[in-house]
């Protein structure tokens, strides 16, 4: 990849300043929400790029991270008194190890195989999770107030610390993915997305990649899952293990430009406004609205653009040249 230019790195560094000083400069809860939601998925959506857009490996089954994420820090928090952040790593570690665990037997599984597979064994967690005493199943469980502190990881007064966290969060999950495609293993999960068969002639283990893929994913989609659950303060199987979460995230990524470094982070900059202000505007009555408009754009993106608005970017840039 090349070094970025001086105007480029102008451009980002004006972005991050415009981004910190946003909670601070813009007064309301909701846009400070509306932009916490765009950084959550724009995380998860980095996440998943990690194993469907450069590993080919179309999952639709994130929700199954997200959920245990939120699970294992909430649980180890109100049975164990474990701190959240400590639940934070056990959550990721926990939702890797269940990655390789599905990773394993689907490892030569391609296409929408795989996709199928992943909505299998998403909805097998659902269902277990709604029928599983020991997380008190459909009744859900609310987290305990704990004092307001970073150490705590909760905030009564302000939802600013959640936006800093999770923007945190969030570059670094850009970084992970920068790190990835910059180096072997991005240039591995490239080859193996072309062909296995020439992957393997050339002597890369897809097997392992893949693995490696799904288990990165895994873990940063579950540290998504822990703040969410530190955010809202209660969760239940159908707030955190359903479908139209993993679909959610990979249109995110299929919107900004799947298998680019940005395209997850313009995708969730264009979805989820859409979403927060029509389920704020509508209410009930615009149920389903914001899955009409994903549907539309989604459309629109893959018949004239299928590299995503990242990609029409690009294309536009290389003509002006």
């Amino acid at each position: 990849m090349k070094k970025p230019t001086v105007l480029q790195a102008v451009f980002y560094a004006a972005l991050l300043a415009a981004l910190l000083a946003f909670p601070l400069v813009v007064k309301g809860t909701f846009p400070t929400h509306v932009m916490i939601m765009v950084f959550l998925f724009a995380m998860m959506g980095v996440a998943w790029n990690i194993l469907g857009g450069y590993a080919a490996m179309f999952s639709f089954g994130q929700a199954a991270f997200f959920g245990i994420g939120a699970y294992t820090s909430t649980i180890l928090l109100m049975n164990y008194n474990v701190n959240p952040w400590i639940g934070l790593v056990a959550g990721g570690v926990l939702a890797a190890l269940m990655g390789a665990a599905i990773g394993i037997p689907c490892s030569n599984l391609r296409g929408h195989y795989f996709a199928i597979a992943s909505i299998a064994f998403a909805e097998i967690v659902r269902i277990h999770f709604n029928n599983w005493k020991f997380v008190a199943a459909a009744e859900g469980l609310s987290l305990p107030l704990l004092p307001d502190s970073l150490k705590n990881f909760m905030f009564h007064s302000s939802k600013a610390p959640y936006y800093y966290i999770i923007l945190v969060f969030l570059l670094l999950s850009v970084l992970i993915c920068w790190y990835i495609s910059t180096n072997r293993m991005g240039f591995y999960l490239r080859a193996i997305k072309e062909s296995h068969e020439l992957a393997k002639g050339m002597g890369i283990s897809f097997v392992r990649y893949r693995l490696y893929a799904i288990m990165i994913s895994a873990f940063l989609t579950a540290m998504a899952g822990t703040f969410y659950a530190q955010y809202i303060l209660y969760i239940d199987p159908e707030s955190v293990l359903i479908l139209p979460i993993s679909v959610q995230v990979v249109l995110v990524a299929m919107l900004g430009g799947a298998g680019t470094i940005i395209g997850p982070v313009i995708g969730a900059a264009i979805l989820l406004p859409l979403s927060e202000i029509t389920r704020v505007w509508l209410g009930y009555k615009g149920t389903g609205v914001d899955m009409m408009i994903y549907g539309a754009l989604i459309m629109v993106i893959s018949a004239y653009q299928p590299q995503g608005v990242w990609g029409y970017l690009t294309s536009i840039r290389r003509r002006a040249k």
